[in-house]
């Protein structure tokens, strides 16, 4: 009882809603709009706790809802004949060449696509393949 009637000037006394200060001097209920002396508001600590209820259910509606649409996307790119863009490798035309050695062969060359795989201020990915022995390495 001593905790609610220390928070009580936060509270309208005509209706209970929380008050704001328009002014150093008064406070304003925003439903009523009845107006109160600032003194007991002004100079005072307020502080105030924040619960949060997680609803299991529903995270597991939206995962499944979410699944379902990957699902649905996925299939419609392999009836397409359109690979994943993680998969998915460019052709030789438009793969250039880079002086770099092969982790896998030793070859001396290797090619490289380069792809927008995160946010827009952030570097692209380079994916690396080996002409010889095609094994493939990346690079952020």
């Amino acid at each position: 009882m001593a905790y609610s009637q220390a928070r009580d000037f936060m509270f309208c006394n005509l209706c209970g809603t929380m008050l704001s200060l328009v002014s150093p001097k008064i406070a304003e209920c925003s439903l009523c709009r009845s107006k109160t002396s600032a003194k007991g508001i002004v100079g005072r600590e307020i502080g105030y706790t924040l619960t949060v209820e997680v609803r299991l259910d529903l995270c597991y509606l939206l995962f499944v809802q979410a699944t379902s649409y990957m699902m649905i996307a996925y299939d419609i790119r392999r009836d397409l004949g359109i690979s994943h863009a993680a998969e998915e490798m460019t052709t030789k035309e438009s793969a250039a060449l880079i002086k770099q050695t092969c982790k896998s062969c030793g070859n001396a060359e290797l090619e490289y696509t380069t792809r927008q795989m995160r946010s827009a201020d952030e570097g692209q990915t380079v994916f690396l393949v080996c002409p010889k022995c095609k094994a493939r390495d990346t690079e952020n």
